[in-house]
């Protein structure tokens, strides 16, 4: 199904490689646009009209395309129209947070074919890849999706990714921190791995708010403060993959122990983090809070998401905090404006939600910490994405994989 080395195209002539790129540049074109004529193909792909039809007929004859209607005329015949089926490409697309994972199945235009299921796992779960793999075997047979047709799997998940090469040094065993063989070896599938927020962002890229603009930077804003930023249109992931440690950037000398070792980390003071531990400061000082008295016999159950629902019914105390750690986004922003001055900002994940309870202090911190020239012109707003965001960035990643490393010499080998 895939191209493992070089041995397999020294078998074929160069025109016959030729003709193979170009059908993976088909393929590719077409998950992305979804249909488009043969005309209007020649002229993207700049061969003749009769070569690009011949092209369409060989990926129609293998299964791998079809004709979907006829388009509209700018004069004389009205051209047929080509695209992917629906049921012709798969991937799995795994979203993991600290404690759980989301996974679920799309087709090649990215729409959920499965519903999204929830998994009991982190990334230091002994259990990780056999529990992944029993969710996705059960949603494969449920749904009745052809296994065949599974091209690969895509996961993101919080740590130190390398992408390049699936590991995972955030992972505390070692011997585990290699996820994307561990993967391969129990799905034999291409694998794809990357940091959680690069996902969020990816996805934000391609289906969201930042779609429209090339340079964007898209923070997924929970428990740390995951960063993806892309620039002219390419998402910027560093040497080794770690662009984006956001949350780790020191902002209060001698500040709170962050779980990174260091101390006055801003994800000590502008994260869910922080939102906790002034709640349970809260609670010690007996402070004035309808939220605090309803949580007074199980203070342990409060949730960032009660923080904000009870800054919304008016609770003082939970719009104080909620001012807090916008106001300390605002000063880490400031830097991010200044050294990349971006079109836009993105802001996603669960403390987004909180709205305006942290735009505005954010706002005001970018005023004080900005110059007015350069913040000026950046759009800052939240995603309307909700909890899809990850999946769907995921499920886009591995689908370019997938038709980037298709190995189509197999069907070249056949026909001749």
């Amino acid at each position: 199904m895939y191209l493992d080395n070089n041995l397999q195209t020294k078998r074929i002539s160069s025109a016959e490689l030729n003709k193979i790129r170009q059908k993976k540049k088909i393929l590719s074109f077409l998950h992305s646009k979804k249909y488009i004529s043969a005309p209007e193909l020649s002229k993207w792909l700049k061969i003749s009209l009769p070569t690009c039809i011949v092209l369409l007929n060989d990926l129609i004859a293998s299964g791998y395309l079809k004709n979907i209607g006829i388009g509209e005329s700018s004069g004389g015949r009205k051209p047929n129209l080509y695209g992917l089926p629906e049921d012709g490409f798969y991937v799995i697309t795994c979203d993991m947070a600290r404690y759980s994972a989301n996974i679920a199945i799309l087709d090649c235009y990215n729409k959920f074919v499965t519903p999204i299921i929830q998994v009991d796992t982190h990334i230091d779960d002994p259990l990780l890849v056999d529990k992944l793999y029993e969710v996705t075997r059960k949603l494969i047979s449920d749904y009745k999706i052809p296994e065949e047709k599974v091209y690969g799997i895509g996961v993101d998940m919080p740590g130190l990714v390398n992408s390049k090469v699936g590991i995972n040094y955030t992972i505390k065993d070692k011997r585990r921190q290699n996820i994307g063989r561990d993967l391969k070896q129990k799905f034999n599938k291409l694998v794809y791995i990357d940091n959680d927020a690069r996902m969020h962002a990816y996805g934000e890229f391609h289906f969201g708010i930042a779609k429209d603009y090339k340079d964007a930077i898209i923070i997924h804003w929970s428990w740390g403060l995951g960063l993806g930023i892309f620039v002219n249109g390419q998402l910027c992931s560093g040497k080794n993959g770690f662009a984006g440690e956001f949350s780790h950037i020191p902002i209060v000398d001698n500040g709170e122990l962050c779980i990174c070792g260091k101390r006055g980390c801003l994800e000590t003071i502008a994260s869910s983090n922080a939102i906790m531990r002034r709640v349970k400061q809260g609670f010690t000082d007996n402070d004035v809070s309808s939220l605090l008295n309803h949580f007074k016999e199980f203070p342990e159950k409060v949730t960032p998401e009660d923080v904000i629902n009870s800054a919304r019914e008016g609770d003082e105390f939970c719009i104080s905090i909620l001012n807090e750690i916008g106001y300390a986004m605002g000063k880490g922003l400031s830097y991010l404006i200044q050294l990349l001055n971006p079109e836009v900002i993105v802001l996603s994940g669960p403390l987004s939600k909180a709205k305006q309870y942290v735009l505005s202090p954010i706002q005001q911190s970018l005023n004080r910490y900005c110059l007015e020239k350069i913040s000026a012109s950046t759009l800052l707003c939240t995603s309307d994405l909700g909890d899809q965001t990850a999946l769907l960035g995921t499920s886009e990643m591995i689908f370019q994989k997938v038709f980037n490393e298709m190995n189509l010499t197999e069907v070249e080998t056949m026909k001749n």
